[in-house]
């Protein structure tokens, strides 16, 4: 314990120092960087993630080659050694497919009878399974546009699915789950004060994690309405759904960045309705997201087992952030005077 304590104290401290040494720096002058955020800050948090990840796993050596592999696809983009995001999305198909074949990780119901009968058949549940870790990888990283939002998510969804003891500990301990918490605190301190951030190592990283400890709290527990499960990543998942569907219907890839994810909007919003700085604005927009994905998040733990109440309470979250992105956009347009 004693040894991750100064670890912490090492992170806190590498932190400072990358930053005034101005090392690893994520502005590039793209064009949706700019929207939230024209500082230089440097993108360490996911190598600070991985670290006690491979310790705690250091027994698992495959589980620990994906996270690394992971880890690296999003260090090579961060550093614009691997800039093509269809290259990017390649290699995490093949390198997610063959984990969930690996370590035979399968989503095990959807309890709907004819689906359930297609999910019987391995391949198929394989493919299914790495979709699904596909989309909330990327959904993560499609979040981290705002400073604190993916850290504050995933500590929101941790906290649940400890509070209901969803968590499977012959993969991850209570005290291991302990650790990453604090780890995440301080993570998320020194991104929301503009020291560090994620990148995509770190969000690739913390979304193929989450994605895993998902899966297995939700083959682990049979009487949970895998609904349930869908409620707890809604928001990442359904912002990379809506943004592949927004950018086709508007002839544009799926795969390039833009300006006009929900989070960025909301930004957008904040900073020229209160007039506050960058990063109060910034800040300020990732309170008011995670404060309404932790009440979406809190009543689907009220009956988690019912299906029923599970779809319903996503299809009214899903019509909320239509309802909210059509308004906000709306607001983008009319302050921009144009139209796209």
């Amino acid at each position: 314990m004693i040894f991750y304590y100064i670890y912490l104290l090492s992170v806190f401290a590498i932190s400072f120092l990358l930053k005034k040494k101005s090392l690893f720096l994520n502005y590039s002058g793209e064009n949706h960087q700019s929207f939230s955020n024209k500082g230089n800050v440097p993108l360490s948090g996911g190598f600070f993630i991985l670290i006690p990840l491979i310790f705690f796993f250091s027994n698992n050596l495959e589980f620990n080659f994906f996270l690394v592999s992971i880890f690296l696809i999003g260090f090579f983009s961060d550093r614009k050694f691997l800039v093509s995001p269809k290259k990017r999305f390649i290699i995490q198909s093949i390198l997610i497919f063959s984990f969930v074949i690996i370590i035979d990780l399968k989503i095990a119901s959807s309890r709907i009878e004819l689906f359930d009968i297609i999910l019987n058949n391995t391949i198929f549940a394989y493919f299914f399974t790495t979709f699904c870790l596909l989309i909330l990888v990327n959904g993560s990283n499609f979040i981290d546009g705002l400073n604190g939002l993916l850290i504050s998510y995933t500590l929101i969804v941790l906290y649940f699915l400890i509070n209901l003891g969803l968590l499977d500990n012959f993969i991850i301990s209570d005290k291991f789950i302990d650790l990453i918490l604090i780890l995440l605190l301080l993570l998320l301190l020194l991104n929301i004060s503009n020291i560090l951030m994620l990148g995509d190592s770190g969000a690739y990283l913390l979304g193929f994690f989450l994605g895993f400890i998902i899966i297995s709290s939700h083959i682990n527990s049979p009487n949970i309405s895998p609904y349930f499960f869908i409620s707890l990543i809604w928001y990442p998942c359904f912002e990379n759904l809506f943004s592949i569907i927004r950018k086709f219907n508007k002839k544009f890839s799926p795969l390039k960045p833009d300006n006009k994810h929900l989070h960025q909007l909301v930004f957008f919003f904040i900073k020229k309705v209160l007039k506050l700085n960058v990063i109060l604005s910034n800040n300020l927009s990732s309170i008011i997201i995670c404060f309404f994905n932790f009440l979406i998040i809190y009543v689907s733990t009220l009956n988690p087992s019912s299906t029923i109440f599970q779809i319903q309470l996503i299809i009214l979250s899903v019509i909320f952030y239509n309802v909210i992105y059509i308004l906000l956009n709306k607001f983008y347009k009319r302050k921009l005077g144009f139209k796209k």
